[in-house]
């Protein structure tokens, strides 16, 4: 019997790719008609990338991403906080990818295509309902009418189907639901001219008012597609988050300007950035509270289903990967219902460490740390925080998610 997968994003076809490396069959099913290259800019950590690169798909990654070479903290008045390298440059095996989520989930859902047979993959199929027996698992997928278009067997169904999880709001029919605190994100992408040397991340300002910058794909003439968030704080995260269907909106630019004006970077005019932009989109920074367990005996969840956190320490996709590439070591071992069980032994608690961490604004409290001591600026940073304060900020999330440089303390 197959192994069901629900849902084809970055989780899903990794789990897919990693079970067909081991000779177990499984099934694909995505709730879209078709998988398009829809989102934006992510980093993707060495820790997973080391994975992705076991599976054999580096080449294609060096083909469509940017090879992450450092990462730059700076406050709103473009005065240095942290500087590191990253990835190969920090001396990792493997590279730090940053790069357009589209354009990964299509190097995966490639592989996927070419590997696996051709009725292994099956769009136009949400996940509905599912029951089970102690030999199996039976799942109901439907269309975008709500008419029943496939019921299947399986040994295990693994609920990739992401942060509006239709398997966890059945095994967790009480979950409080998505939580926000209030942070609104405009998220964009725009072929350029390289800032820097075109292959830097730089996070700057704070939890109040943030940017993060960086290049996802060379672009003709040299130039590179940069990806820019603007994040705003504009409440207390008493309030519910906004409707499912004002997610993923058109931003205007009216609502972001006087915070892009407050930025001054030495190497890049924000405003003329943004202004350039033809389109870019609004959403809201959610997550959900970590669940006391994932699996019900041969039914569990994996990546944003299990646990979706802040977007903030480049974990998101990263720890999906890790689900799945875990997940697939284990199912190769036998029995579907202890895979699932020991999968979550290993996985639940790491993954609700980084959210937890994250809400604290993971390793970008650097930032925030020094904006409410010196929201002004500052003559030397020293005068405002230790270069062992900002250290022990950044090797104790490296630690907790997995990605520490060898030998260093980042």
């Amino acid at each position: 019997m197959p192994i069901l997968i629900a849902g084809a994003g970055i989780g899903g076809l990794t789990l897919a790719l990693s079970l067909h490396e081991r000779g177990i069959p499984c099934i694909v099913l995505e709730q879209s008609a078709e998988v398009r290259p829809l989102g934006v800019g992510i980093n993707t950590l060495p820790h997973a990338i080391k994975e992705l690169a076991d599976l054999g798909l580096l080449p294609a990654l060096d083909q469509v991403g940017i090879r992450t070479r450092e990462l730059i903290y700076l406050n709103r008045f473009g005065q240095e906080v942290w500087r590191e390298p990253r990835g190969m440059f920090a001396g990792h095996p493997v590279p730090q990818f940053s790069i357009h989520r589209g354009y990964l989930q299509g190097v995966l859902w490639q592989a996927v295509r070419e590997r696996l047979p051709p009725d292994a993959v099956r769009t136009g199929h949400r996940l509905a309902d599912f029951k089970q027996t102690a030999r199996g698992v039976t799942a109901r997928f439907t269309n975008r009418t709500g008419a029943t278009v496939a019921e299947l067997g399986g040994r295990a169904l693994i609920a990739a189907d992401g942060i509006h999880s239709t398997a966890r709001a059945k095994l967790h029919p009480d979950d409080p639901g998505i939580r926000w605190q209030g942070i609104m994100m405009w998220r964009g992408a725009v072929e350029r001219k390289p800032y820097l040397d075109g292959e830097t991340m730089v996070i700057a300002g704070d939890m109040n008012e943030k940017l993060v910058l960086y290049p996802i794909a060379r672009a003709p003439r040299g130039r590179r597609l940069t990806n820019w968030v603007v994040c705003i704080k504009s409440g207390d995260g008493g309030a519910p988050p906004p409707n499912r269907e004002d997610w993923s909106r058109v931003g205007q630019r009216g609502a972001i300007m006087p915070t892009v004006r407050r930025f001054d970077l030495p190497f890049l005019n924000l405003e003329n950035l943004v202004r350039a932009t033809p389109e870019f989109f609004e959403y809201p920074m959610c997550d959900r509270d970590p669940l006391p367990w994932w699996t019900q005996g041969r039914v569990t969840l994996l990546g944003d289903a299990a646990h979706p956190m802040y977007p903030v320490g480049s974990n998101g996709a990263s720890q999906a990967i890790l689900d799945a590439r875990l997940l697939a070591r284990l199912l190769a071992e036998g029995d579907a219902a202890s895979a699932l069980a020991a999968y979550e032994a290993e996985r639940l608690p790491k993954t609700a460490e980084i959210v937890r961490l994250n809400r604290l604004g993971g390793p970008e409290r650097m930032v925030d740390a020094v904006s409410a001591r010196a929201p002004n600026g500052f003559t030397n940073l020293s005068d405002v925080i230790s270069r062992e304060e900002l250290a022990a900020i950044n090797a104790g999330y490296a630690s907790s998610a997995g990605f520490a440089r060898p030998g260093g303390n980042s």
